[in-house]
């Protein structure tokens, strides 16, 4: 049971973090920019995603998330 409560414990840290500049993943400058820092995604577009409309950050995502699938695949292989 302890070794069991240790791990949820441990899985919970990851997941929130220590909240350090360097684990951000995206920043909102109200000078109408967004930057992903995941895949250094920079939008000039800030107040298309504050009304909901992400779909260039979902698409960029997407791609990047495809790019890194064939690298791996690639070095697989």
């Amino acid at each position: 049971m302890d070794r069991q409560n240790a791990e949820l414990a441990k899985e919970r840290k990851q997941q929130v973090g220590t909240g350090d500049r360097s684990e951000k993943i995206r920043t909102y400058n109200f000078r109408r920019i967004a930057h992903d820092h995941r895949i250094g995604l920079t939008l000039h577009q800030l107040d298309l995603i504050m009304e909901g409309r992400l779909q260039s950050i979902v698409d960029a995502l997407i791609a990047h998330y495809q790019a890194e699938q064939l690298k791996a695949d690639s070095q697989v292989a």
